[in-house]
């Protein structure tokens, strides 16, 4: 008999923190087994259906022969040229398919990957916090050093670009920034992505902006590409899903465009670590992106109604907790005496409604608590009840 061998993780593994959703994840299973009518306002998983017309389009391209081989690694010519049709509508920016735009398995992907591309060992990556957890453990894999950028509410959430020490600008080759923001719901204007854009210029740092809430915007407010500033083209790129927008979460396809060198070392590390998305997925893509207005209006109006009902309710409450122009999600701090882990345990326990602790997206979220707009209205409604009870 053979003797079993010791099996240690790499260092880098070792170091990772608890993958926030994970620790979630625990807390619903131990929740549903105990009985509970949970209401699960936690993770940012769309419960709305895929358009039909994406489905039917799905359906065709997987009966075609030609898509059961290996794909493009950069992705279909012709998705990317739906890509930058979609730009140019939606934005007004000019891309070429061919060199600016790229093809991901999500923007997930994409995002992990790229500090692999441009960081050594030691290299600094500008990190927002908080934020979502995949950029500093995409930092940590490419052997680099995370700075946080806090975003505080006093800022209205925008890091303070201005702030960061001159040692820490040596050494920054990325800054990673997100808006619409996760967790936090804000937005950024003309003048915060001119500043990041001449901050990234003279600094010699690549912009890696992800835009994949840009499409879920209340009230008529249209949130801005950050690829709409003269000279973003010249010092970054954006980073978009068509997860949120078309409900396509389990789909795995997104994209990045913008400068051509930095997606060029971005295709570098993808030909060697996957090998591109299954082309009758792209096909769905494309229709995704053809996607008529009134659909689209019809999903944003949904989370606009949840949206009202939950904000509504955690105001006449008393929350401290501003009304989001974007996302679907709610980013509220939680009441006197209870920190984010303790709050977010006394909802499940007393009131079987789960939220997102901020302090797991990073040090400056402690105090916050992220509630998703995932459930139905009549739902929303029955998790205000259930919440006006208990606090």
């Amino acid at each position: 008999m053979h003797k079993k061998i010791s099996i240690e993780l790499a260092t880098r593994v070792k170091h990772l923190p608890p993958y926030l959703f994970a620790a979630i994840d625990k807390m619903k299973q131990e929740a549903v087994r105990k009985g509970v009518d949970l209401i699960d306002l936690s993770i940012g998983d769309p419960d709305i259906p895929t358009p039909k017309h994406i489905v039917q389009r799905m359906k065709k391209a997987v009966g075609n022969p030609a898509h059961h081989r290996y794909p493009s690694y950069e992705g279909m010519l012709s998705f990317r040229e739906a890509v930058a049709e979609w730009y140019k509508k939606r934005f007004n920016v000019k891309l070429d398919p061919k060199t600016e735009v790229l093809s991901l398995i999500g923007s997930k992907e994409g995002i992990g990957h790229i500090p692999l591309a441009f960081i050594n060992p030691g290299d600094v990556v500008l990190v927002p916090s908080p934020g979502y957890p995949v950029y500093p453990v995409a930092t940590l894999f490419a052997g680099g050093k995370g700075h946080i950028m806090p975003l505080i509410e006093k800022n209205n959430y925008l890091p303070d670009l201005a702030a960061i020490p001159h040692g820490v600008l040596k050494k920054a080759k990325l800054m990673f920034i997100n808006y619409p923001n996760n967790p936090t719901s804000a937005v950024a204007s003309k003048g915060f992505y001119k500043e990041a854009i001449d901050f990234a210029a003279k600094n010699d740092i690549i912009i890696c902006h992800d835009a994949a809430y840009s499409e879920i915007y209340y009230d008529g407010k249209k949130p801005l590409s950050f690829l709409q500033m003269p000279g973003a083209k010249e010092v970054g790129i954006e980073f978009h899903s068509l997860s949120k927008t078309y409900n396509m979460t389990g789909w795995r396809i997104g994209f990045a465009v913008g400068n051509a060198d930095a997606l060029f070392g971005l295709g570098k590390i993808k030909t060697n670590l996957d090998s591109g998305i299954f082309q009758a997925v792209q096909e769905a893509g494309i229709e995704a992106l053809s996607t008529e207005e009134p659909v689209l209006k019809k999903i944003r109006d949904t989370y606009q109604e949840r949206r009202d009902i939950l904000y509504g309710g955690l105001k006449d409450m008393g929350f401290d907790v501003r009304k989001p122009q974007a996302t679907f999600y709610l980013w509220t701090k939680a009441p006197k005496g209870f920190n984010s882990s303790g709050f977010v345990a006394h909802l499940l326990d007393r009131a079987g409604v789960l939220g997102t602790p901020g302090h797991g997206f990073g040090a400056p979220g402690e105090g916050y608590i992220r509630f998703a707009l995932t459930v139905p209205a009549k739902r929303m409604k029955e998790a205000v009840a259930r919440l006006g009870k208990v606090v």
